[in-house]
């Protein structure tokens, strides 16, 4: 345990890094999802993707939706993400003015273009309207903060 850090040259982290009380709750979690619940989390994750895509579309604003399961990135950039490089290639500027325009309109997303969105059993119709209701104005702050970078 020396060799991990603060005092040691390894760093770890998790998201239940072997607490027990947060383990006991993942599992849990786990023991209770049934199939429904897994339909649930694919019908919102892809819901709020395709909403996500349909604003940027609508605004041409270049993006490549990826998917693992029911969690997605957003990439602002053509084509897919393959690498570290095509996702360090993407416009983490158009992230940002997104990103802020969200949390302006109350809707928490990853904080980094390279993170994934997750959604959760908990997300239900009046929260995925939220998120969607908020997409117009994210994408304009988006092709705003744009035509300011081009003036």
């Amino acid at each position: 345990m020396g060799q991990l850090a603060p005092t040691g040259p390894v760093y770890q982290a998790g998201t239940l890094s072997g607490n027990p009380v947060a383990t006991a709750a993942g599992l849990a979690t786990l023991e209770r999802c049934t199939p429904e619940v897994y339909a649930t989390l694919d019908r919102v994750a892809h819901t709020i993707a395709d909403g996500v895509a349909t604003e940027l579309d609508r605004a041409g604003v270049p993006h490549c939706i990826q998917w693992a399961g029911p969690m997605f990135s957003v990439f602002f950039r053509e084509g897919p993400v393959l690498s570290y490089a095509d996702a360090q290639g993407q416009d983490t500027a158009a992230f940002t003015a997104f990103f802020q325009a969200m949390l302006a309109q109350g809707v928490h997303l990853p904080p980094s273009a390279f993170e994934c969105w997750f959604v959760s059993a908990a997300h239900d119709d009046r929260a995925v309207d939220h998120v969607l209701a908020a997409l117009p104005a994210a994408v304009r702050a988006i092709t705003d903060s744009s035509a300011r970078v081009r003036a």
